[in-house]
């Protein structure tokens, strides 16, 4: 017998959070069902070391309550895992979220009764729910991409992935560490693991444009400024692009003098975090601009790594800003150590797995632990693991083969009442994620909101306006150097994932335009009945 609600959530992240907090303010009976044995989603699962926030704590945190914003103090300027945990456990208990949500609860299907309007769900462990609304609250970066590496079974080893850590403390004293990859979490870990490891050997496919955080603890006064200034703060962030506030842009580089763009560069290094590609306007458009901030920061490796071969690997040769920029604490410096060495794999890829470790270009290197720092099936890893069939029985992973289509990621043409928070074709990666994320919590609690007063059974995506959806946004991708290279952005890093840009590129201020006109309009491409 299955358990009936009003709306069921999968995840139970800040997303699912919100989502639950605004069904119950509009009189639904809601429940999330959550894989994981508490909340905070990304938080709870990645418990690396070194894992933190790579935008500052005081933007990163939610804005629909301002007594929450002046009650909660945060310590660093980038917080890291712990306290980001705590934060989300803090909010789950002060608006006494817990008791509706199903913990240890892996949902594998939803799928779609016509005749009964019901979306039905069905656990791991047969658990079986039913409810009019479904919202997939399953986060963009909530599946670990494991890597195909011939013969992974025959490592003697302890094998760990950054996206799936123990939560007992991992000890790497005296030990041989091989870490593969060199994204966000291998920048955050990497430097931790060296100052506890005999020797960590890092192999890397492609180096990543990297900048250094500028982390701090934040003083008495920097808190109290915070949270006497949160209004004025939310405004600029809805205003910036990525939702981040930050100091704009100063014109495009291709108008500035040389000496101009390395003054405005040197400022955004030293000032640290994501707004380094804010310095110019045309980064990302003019790929003369690109390249002047491309070679300051290969300068700035070669002037931090003293070993000239090791610095050169390490100096990325894509467009900077095409892959997602990385924020570090010391990973340069790692490299300067005498424990840490690197393997660049593309002169000496990995062949196999051995016994005691991997052998990469005709060499061994032996390990007693082997970290996966491999990252995520991205955006849609989530949705297309579990069974979702729409109308009709058409199946989500038939419908995304060639690549993920939406209407503003809300929502699936052929998929009733299936809401999807930070869906692809949004804002989501591309921004300072709990901004989007409450943008849209609001807007789903608000639709099923409107489905009760038209008394519909149900509201779903317009074909027409998912396909305009669609084609806008991968013309506006194109139009960009964020398409310059195979990225997770558009799921180069799967195996056989088709190659589609997924983020909305347009920038936050214009989407929330486009999704205040369309719900202006009475939810204009969305059709109820």
């Amino acid at each position: 017998m299955a358990d009936r609600f009003d709306a069921l959530v999968v995840g139970a992240g800040f997303a699912g959070l919100r989502v639950l907090q605004l069904l119950r303010a509009h009189g639904l009976r809601a429940a999330v069902l959550e894989a994981a044995s508490g909340v905070g989603g990304t938080w709870w699962w990645n418990r690396y070391p070194g894992a933190r926030c790579d935008v500052e704590s005081v933007q990163y945190s939610l804005q629909f309550d301002p007594a929450l914003e002046q009650d909660w103090d945060w310590t660093e300027r980038y917080a890291a895992q712990p306290e980001i945990l705590a934060y989300a456990e803090h909010v789950a208990e002060r608006y006494d979220l817990t008791r509706d949500i199903r913990f240890d609860t892996r949902v594998t299907s939803a799928h779609w009764d016509d005749a009964e309007d019901l979306w039905r769900l069905t656990a791991e462990d047969g658990a079986a729910f039913e409810a009019p609304i479904c919202v997939m609250a399953t986060g963009c970066l909530s599946v670990p991409n494991r890597p195909d590496i011939a013969g992974l079974e025959a490592f003697e080893g302890r094998i760990l992935h950054t996206g799936a850590w123990p939560h007992e403390a991992v000890d790497f004293s005296g030990l041989r560490v091989g870490v593969i990859g060199t994204g966000s979490s291998a920048v955050q870990s990497i430097p931790q693991i060296a100052r506890q490891a005999a020797q960590v050997t890092v192999f890397q496919r492609t180096p990543n444009f990297i900048v250094p955080a500028a982390n701090r603890p934040l003083s008495a006064e920097e808190r109290a400024q915070a949270k006497a200034g949160y209004a004025a703060l939310r405004a600029r962030q809805a205003a910036s692009p990525n939702a981040i506030a930050r100091r704009g842009p100063s014109g495009p580089a291709s108008a500035a003098s040389a000496e101009a763009c390395e003054a405005e560069f040197a400022r955004r290094w030293e000032e640290g975090g994501l707004p380094f590609l804010a310095a110019f306007d045309d980064l990302l458009l003019d790929p003369d601009s690109n390249a002047i901030a491309a070679e300051f920061v290969r300068r700035r490796i070669r002037e931090i790594v003293t070993d000239p071969e090791t610095a050169e690997a390490l100096c990325p040769t894509d467009p900077i800003g095409c892959k997602r920029l990385c924020v570090e604490i010391g990973y340069f410096e790692a490299f300067n150590r005498p424990n840490v060495r690197l393997v660049d794999l593309r002169r000496a890829p990995i062949e196999s797995t051995t016994a005691e470790g991997l052998r990469a270009g005709g060499v061994d290197h032996g390990f007693d632990a082997l970290v996966m720092a491999t990252g995520f099936d991205a955006m849609t890893g989530a949705l297309l693991r579990m069974d979702v069939r729409g109308r009709g029985g058409r199946r989500l992973a038939d419908d995304w083969a060639a690549g993920p289509a939406s209407y503003l990621g809300l929502g699936m043409a052929g998929y009733p009442n299936l809401f999807t928070v930070t869906g692809p074709q949004s804002p989501s990666v591309l921004t300072n994620m709990l901004a989007s994320i409450e943008q849209h919590a609001e807007w789903i609690a608000g639709a099923a909101a409107e489905m009760r007063r038209r008394g519909a059974a149900r509201m779903e995506v317009e074909p027409e306006a998912q396909a305009a959806w669609t084609e806008a946004n991968s013309a506006m991708a194109g139009g960009t150097l964020r398409e310059a290279c195979g990225s997770w952005y558009r799921g180069a890093n799967i195996p056989g994932k088709s190659s589609v840009y997924m983020p909305y590129v347009g920038g936050f201020p214009a989407y929330s335009k486009a999704l205040e006109r369309a719900t202006a309009e009475g939810y204009a491409g969305f059709a109820f009945g």
